[in-house]
């Protein structure tokens, strides 16, 4: 997979649509992220799980998410025994019938997502629980890296390139027929990447990339 550099990509950008008028280069940096935006959820890849530790609040019901979060696999909690105990998921709904008075307490056995910064939880706890957020995280976007390259622009090259000609034609309003083939492009590499992280997972050159 050929990949890129913040340098090489916003050149190629420009060369594909052969468009450097001011309006349009101010706006290759939201071409990128839109593009790697679309990358992370049409291809979750488990370079990009990790995990954060964080403990509950006595009374409390909110738990806030790590701040790179995007969606979760799992939140798990430490009860009085040491034991490792998985809630489980539920809609906000359920929680907050199942437990309407939030100045009760106990130990928790469910969360859901409250907003994209907060988890609820029920019970409320009652005391600080020591809490293991398994979860896929949002890396860095290359428009911000400081070494000028990501996981994604050295190992997703043309899925990268591809979702930015996407945005860039739509942007432009460019020829339907150019952004079909962009698109159908981008979709072909999407499913390359699939199957590049599925032969990589378990490699250790694959696991350091996303440390």
């Amino acid at each position: 997979m050929a990949g890129y550099t913040y340098t090489t990509l916003t050149q190629a950008i420009k060369d594909y649509s052969d468009n450097t008028e001011s309006v349009f280069v101010n706006n290759i940096d939201n071409f990128i992220q839109s593009a790697e935006d679309r990358i992370l959820k049409a291809a979750p890849l488990e370079v990009f799980r990790t995990n954060a530790t964080t403990t509950t609040l006595s009374g409390n019901k909110y738990l806030p998410k790590p701040t790179d979060w995007l969606y979760t696999f799992s939140v798990s909690i430490v009860d009085g025994s040491s034991n490792k105990k998985f809630l489980l998921n539920k809609d906000v709904n359920f929680l907050q019938d199942y437990w309407p008075n939030a100045t009760a307490t106990g130990e928790p056995k469910y969360y859901s997502d409250f907003n994209h910064d907060t988890f609820i939880i029920a019970p409320t706890p009652s005391g600080g629980f020591v809490t293991e957020i398994h979860y896929f995280y949002r890396p860095q976007s290359l428009v911000a890296a400081p070494t000028g390259v990501t996981w994604l622009s050295e190992n997703a090259g043309p899925a990268l390139l591809y979702g930015s000609l996407v945005e860039a034609y739509t942007f432009m309003k460019g020829e339907q027929d150019m952004l079909a083939q962009y698109e159908q492009a981008f979709q072909r590499e999407l499913e390359r990447l699939v199957a590049f992280a599925n032969q990589a997972e378990g490699l250790d050159f694959y696991r350091r990339s996303g440390a």
